[in-house]
């Protein structure tokens, strides 16, 4: 049964799977439907619709047909295809056309999402403009619920949010990228091929952005979580075998602050396929070994993995480490949010019993004692 989760503090709770509709443009209608009609049954509820093309926009609006009100569509304000090629615009009486364009065949848009802001020029385009004076305006009169942005570079995508304007993001998050430093052109590097010999253990600018968007209640949605297919290719992972879709799902939910990871899915049977994950147990969507046939980048730190359960005490012990991780953040101002996502635990830090048992499993050599302690000192 499909899971749902609340994107940030928006009030809309999105599909943990939800349909990258990106792969199905230039396919033929009746593919199309075929998949979106897959998505419906299974219950996935949220769709972006980046693509600036007119056919694929009248084409998912059509498929759709009276289900419209079922799903939540993220659409891109500044996507444009001028040319007939995919490009970044922030002229704005185009930026209008295109998206006036997009209103006319779905009435309003969920998210409105300011495309594509990773480079100092790109932020410049938007905040420095009268762009994003256009979007809070189009969230005024109700032709989008809720603001949000795309972006690859967390230090950018960090700059954006500390805006105030954005309430979710659409973020590219998979376990290689992150182990990239934060400088680094992940679309560049897509392009070029993974390479682990680049890996440094999680970047702490990544980290900090996932735990910066829980702290503030900015929701995200996951672009990119099979790297392009990368991930689960033999010939193409970086790692020493390749990932499968479900460990690839799994990393990205298991990730602060994350509603929906966006599957790039272009038939049903795909559709279907990542359907399993939902009724997969822990340990087929365990991802932790990969990490474990790297350097050992990861001391100390918790990812979340699982691996320390069950827990003599009934801790859930990584949803601890992750609240507890958010709250070092600032520990001053700590969000009532976390505050009562910890107090809704049915076990907590304080019932710690000091036993050792999860410390001798994790593979990451986490303080798993001291950290309850802290944990519940903090949120006492």
């Amino acid at each position: 049964m499909m899971q749902y989760r609340e994107i940030g503090k928006t009030g809309e709770y999105a599909s943990i799977i939800g349909l990258g509709c990106e792969n199905l443009d230039g396919k033929p209608f009746g593919q199309i439907k075929d998949t979106i009609d897959a998505a419906l049954e299974i219950g996935i509820n949220v769709f972006d619709v980046f693509m600036p093309g007119n056919e694929i926009r009248e084409n998912i609006s059509k498929a759709l047909g009276g289900c419209r009100d079922k799903v939540m569509i993220q659409g891109h304000i500044g996507s444009t295809d001028i040319r007939q090629q995919y490009d970044i615009c922030r002229d704005l009486p185009v930026v209008k056309k295109y998206f006036e364009n997009l209103l006319r065949f779905f009435g309003y848009i969920d998210f409105g999402m300011m495309f594509f802001i990773d480079s100092q020029e790109d932020y410049q385009g938007v905040f420095e403009t009268g762009f994003a004076d256009y979007v809070w305006k189009l969230k005024q009169q109700g032709y989008i619920k809720h603001i949000g942005f795309s972006s690859h570079n967390p230090a950018m995508a960090t700059r954006v949010i500390k805006t105030g304007l954005p309430e979710m993001m659409l973020f590219s998050i998979n376990l290689a990228f992150d182990l990239y430093p934060a400088h680094t052109n992940m679309l560049s590097e897509l392009h070029q091929g993974l390479n682990k010999m680049a890996f440094h253990g999680f970047d702490p600018t990544r980290a900090a952005l996932y735990t910066l968007c829980e702290q503030k209640g900015i929701g995200i949605t996951v672009m990119k979580t099979l790297g392009a297919g990368k991930l689960i290719s033999v010939e193409h992972t970086p790692f020493d075998q390749p990932l499968t879709v479900a460990q690839c799902m799994h990393y990205a939910l298991t990730r602060p602050a994350v509603a929906s990871v966006m599957l790039g899915c272009q038939t049903r049977a795909e559709i279907l396929d990542a359907a399993k994950y939902l009724d997969m147990k822990d340990e087929q969507r365990d991802y932790s070994y990969v990490m474990k046939t790297l350097r050992n980048d990861f001391a100390g730190n918790c990812v979340y993995c699982g691996h320390c359960q069950p827990c003599p005490a009934g801790i859930d012990i990584a949803s601890v480490n992750k609240y507890l991780d958010i709250a070092r953040l600032d520990v001053k101002n700590v969000p009532p949010s976390v505050y009562s996502h910890y107090s809704g635990l049915a076990h907590s830090g304080k019932d710690c019993i000091g036993c050792g048992s999860c410390e001798r499993r994790c593979p990451f050599d986490v303080p798993i004692i001291n950290n309850m302690a802290a944990a519940a000192e903090l949120f006492q």
